[in-house]
């Protein structure tokens, strides 16, 4: 049973990775090609591909792309990525692969529950989580730093579910 949580992610993960792989050109004349001939290769998501397939840096600022959502959040107790957030990580690492010059810091966090030293073991299984599946889409261990804040950095102060919900979380901080 321990082997499944190990094994599930990554067999989720590489679906995804092969099933978000296609690419889609804008012919001429199509809405984003302005009929100037010039096609604009996309990735996942429809983000639009830069010079020799990089994903811009701008669009980490952009609010509408998916990249500026840097936030992962977790079940109590629980460092498994949860399902609903492996488009998101996996945009992440296709952003890194295709940028190398770029560095993000994966910042783990609990709610208050728990010991101290629990919670910052629980913080940095929470980012090792995140940073398996950038890895898993081309990013490299140099272009990722993790450090856990186990419940030091609470999001929302309430002792309740809700604010305990925004406290189990990795950000995203991207070092550009």
């Amino acid at each position: 049973m321990n082997t499944l949580k190990f094994v599930l992610p990554a067999i989720l993960s590489a679906a995804l990775l092969f099933g978000c792989a296609g690419e889609s050109v804008v012919k001429p004349g199509e809405e984003g090609g302005a009929g100037t001939g010039a096609t604009t290769e996309q990735g996942a998501q429809g983000i639009p591909l830069g010079q020799e397939g990089a994903l811009p840096a701008e669009a980490l600022d952009d609010p509408s792309s998916p990249l500026s959502k840097r936030i992962v959040y977790f079940d109590f107790d629980s460092s498994q990525v949860k399902p609903e957030y492996l488009d998101l990580v996996t945009l992440h690492g296709q952003f890194l692969a295709a940028n190398p010059g770029v560095h993000v810091k994966l910042e783990g966090h609990t709610d208050e529950r728990g010991t101290r030293e629990y919670n910052v073991g629980l913080g940095e299984r929470r980012a090792q989580a995140v940073e398996r599946l950038l890895l898993l889409q081309g990013a490299t261990r140099d272009q990722v730093e993790l450090v856990s804040y186990g419940e030091e950095l609470p999001a929302a102060m309430g002792h309740d579910e809700q604010s305990w919900s925004l406290n189990r979380r990795v950000e995203l901080n991207y070092n550009r």
